[in-house]
């Protein structure tokens, strides 16, 4: 055999082989290699978006406890005013209450050193006519002086 021949026949080979490949069995490698090279960008660029998605999310769950934060010590700051103003009104009330008591108390005071003073005055009053009766050795009637003695109660 001719070596030109089986060279030029080997070449003839070489290009239908690659001609072929180019035609039928390279497309279907570009295909498959621009699928996973799309794959993978669209699995990076969700990666991308979860990790942002993430920080957004931790950013929104600090707020969230700052907020609840404020707002438990809202919270609690009405519920002390709200028990001071309880305080303060639970002392009104009980000063209020002390003063009806004590003025009550007053009023009782008063009623008995009333009494205490009429019956003092009836005493003197009995005494007066008792001393004026002996000092005059003879008895002294009580209805019929009746003027006498309130005048002098009220002197007393």
């Amino acid at each position: 055999m001719n070596l030109n021949a089986t060279l030029f026949a080997q070449l003839v080979v070489f290009f239908i082989l690659a001609w072929f490949t180019m035609k039928f069995v390279w497309p279907p490698i570009m295909k498959a290699l621009d699928e996973r090279a799309t794959k993978i960008a669209d699995g990076l660029a969700a990666a991308e978006r979860g990790r942002h998605s993430l920080e957004l999310a931790s950013k929104h769950s600090a707020e969230s406890v700052r907020e609840g934060k404020e707002k438990a010590a809202e919270v609690i700051a009405q519920a002390e005013k709200r028990g001071q103003e309880i305080i303060e009104a639970a002392k009104a009330q009980a000063k209020t209450e002390a003063d009806k008591v004590v003025a009550g108390s007053k009023a009782e005071i008063e009623q008995e050193a009333a009494r205490v003073k009429e019956s003092l005055r009836e005493r003197v009053a009995e005494l007066a006519v008792a001393g004026a009766e002996k000092i005059l050795r003879r008895e002294v009637d009580a209805k019929a002086h009746a003027s006498i003695l309130a005048a002098i109660k009220q002197d007393l």
